[in-house]
Parts: structure tokens; sequence; C-alpha cells
């Protein structure tokens, strides 16, 4: 247990050390979600509201001003605007996600959906994009459009992508990392890279930024794939299996694959064959899961990403907004799960 203690550790702490370098921006940032979060229809008002009562980590808006800070941007107010834009983008596709999903708890609330239904959910999800474009067009430049636009529809067939490949269980792992590189780090890259365009940073910045977003995206959603299989969670009281109940296939189950014998594998294959998995079923997977050491493996894939990312910002100069963009990534994954 004590590995993933750390792991957490390392995460929450190098979380909140960039959270305080911009912490008086984030204010701002949060002030603009809800100024255009606003909205003349009640029911879109009553469900926006309540979306902000659910919280969250702000961790991509961190991105876009901690990226921001590293490259001088200091005056003026762009970065809150773009960090809340970027914010808005993650909060719409969560709204969607739980539609496709059928998901009925998110961060340990109720979902839009099971409380006003898919329709409107998906609507009020549409009505945040809408709401980001409008900032893009009012920021006015171009290429921060273009990239932001452009990643939105890369989030959208990151999910139709995911869907494809439903309870296909001996997934690619090339396809996984399509998939994943598609719906979440897409936007991780986009956050990071908005700051550097915000300074007018020279190609190869802007490239190292987006480099580096890219890798920490990938890296936190095999982490958090990873995490859902992981029986010593349940130290933390997160609730593990998601993934396996809703039939979706990420690492921690093509690497599984990979490892068990035929037997094992006929099995496999015949639980995500199935509409619905129960508990019973899944304590079986998570004793394969540990039997063949997939946790470590896992994380073990992660690291490389890690690295990548790290190294991306070898570019900069030392100086504490490095150190921390830095820090983000350096939670080493230890062998022993």
């Amino acid at each position: 247990m004590g590995t993933v203690v750390q792991l957490k550790n390392r995460i929450n702490n190098s979380y909140l050390e960039l959270k305080n370098s911009v912490d008086d921006k984030l204010v701002l940032v949060e002030e603009k979600i809800k100024s255009k979060l606003s909205s003349k229809v009640d029911l879109v008002d009553e469900m926006t509201n309540y979306h902000l009562r659910t919280g969250g980590k702000r961790l991509r808006a961190l991105l876009t001003l901690g990226a921001a800070k590293i490259c001088g941007y200091t005056k003026g107010s762009r970065d809150v605007n773009l960090a809340a834009c970027v914010e808005l983008i993650h909060a719409a596709t969560l709204m969607h996600d739980d539609v496709i999903d059928n998901s009925e708890v998110r961060r340990g609330k109720k979902t839009l959906n099971s409380i006003w239904g898919n329709q409107s959910s998906i609507l009020v999800g549409d009505y945040l994009l809408s709401r980001c474009f409008e900032m893009m067009v009012e920021d006015g430049n171009l290429e921060i459009l273009k990239l932001l636009s452009s990643t939105s529809a890369e989030i959208s067939q990151g999910e139709v992508l995911q869907l494809q490949h439903k309870g296909e269980i001996d997934m690619l792992e090339e396809t996984y990392l399509k998939i994943i590189s598609a719906k979440t780090a897409s936007l991780f890259a986009a956050a990071t890279k908005v700051g550097s365009i915000l300074s007018s940073q020279e190609k190869k910045i802007k490239e190292a930024l987006e480099f580096y977003g890219k890798n920490l995206g990938l890296t936190f959603q095999i982490a958090d794939d990873t995490l859902d299989y992981n029986s010593e969670l349940k130290f933390f009281g997160k609730k593990i299996g998601n993934d396996f109940f809703e039939g979706k296939v990420t690492l921690p189950i093509i690497l599984l694959y990979q490892k068990v014998n035929a037997k094992e594998k006929t099995e496999l294959k015949k639980l995500f064959e199935k509409n619905e998995r129960n508990n019973h079923e899944l304590e079986k997977v998570l004793i394969l899961i540990k039997h063949y050491n997939v946790i470590s493996d896992c994380y073990e894939k992660a690291e490389y990403f890690i690295n990548l990312a790290s190294n991306s910002l070898s570019i900069f100069d030392e100086s504490k907004e490095k150190e921390i963009l830095k820090n983000l990534t350096s939670f080493s994954l230890e062998r022993s799960y």
C-alpha cells in the first residue's frame, strides 16, 4: 500500500504547488466561468450552477496559467479568459461522457443526466461549447481559435473511436493510445500550448509546451485507468471497477489479456462480450491482475510518458516556474504495488 500512498501524495503536492503559484489568477478563472455559464433559461442556470458546485481541480486551467507564466505573460487577462475556456471545453466533454456511459455519479455526486435526463445534459454541454467559441472569438487570435476548435473535434473523434472498440478485449495497445491521446491528452496539449501563444513565443517553445501537455495527459489517463483496477485504492475510499462494469477496455485489461493463458483468455473475452458484469467477476479479474503484476506494468508505461514530458521542459532556463511544471511530472512510479 505504501507505494500507492506515495504516488497519491506526489500528485497532490505537485498539483498544490502549481495551484498556489497562480492562485490569484485561478480566482479570476472561477469568476469568468461563473459569468459565462449564466443564462436567461432557468433550467440551464439550474444545471450549470449544479455543475459548478460539484467542483473539480481545474487542472487544465492551471496548465494554461502555468504555461503562460513560464513564457513571461504577465500583463492583461487573456490567460484567465482562455484558461476558463479550456475548462469549459473539459466540462462539456464530461457532460457528454456521462450520457454516453450512462454514468450516475461523478466526483461523489449525481450526474446531470441522472437528475435532468440525457437530452438536457447534451444540450447544456453544447451550450458550454458555444460559450467557449464565443470566448475564442472575443480573444481574437486565429491561432488559438484554430487550436481549440480542432482540439474539440479531436476529443469527439476519440469518444467515437472508444465506442467503436468498446468490449474489444484484444484491442491493440496502439489503438488504446490513439483513444486516450484524442480524448484526454489533446486538451492537455492545447491547454499548455495556449499559454505559449499568448506570449508570442517562437515555434520551438510552442511545440515543447504542446509536447509536455500531451505526454502529461497520457500519463494522467493511464494512471487513472490503472487506479480503477488497483484494489489497494479502497484505502482511499475510491470505488474501483467503473471501467470494467461499463465494458471499457483500458490498458490494464489490454496488458492482462496479453499475459494470461488460453483458458483465461477465453474467460476474459466472454466477460467483455456480456452486457453486464458483476462484483464477483470484478474480483476474479483483480486476482488475475495481481497475479500477473499488471499494475506495475501499467505504471512502467506511464513512466515513459512522464519522462518525455519532463525532458521537453529542458528548452527553458532554470526557474521557479519550470520547477513547478517539472514537479507535476516527477511522481516517479515505484515497481512494487
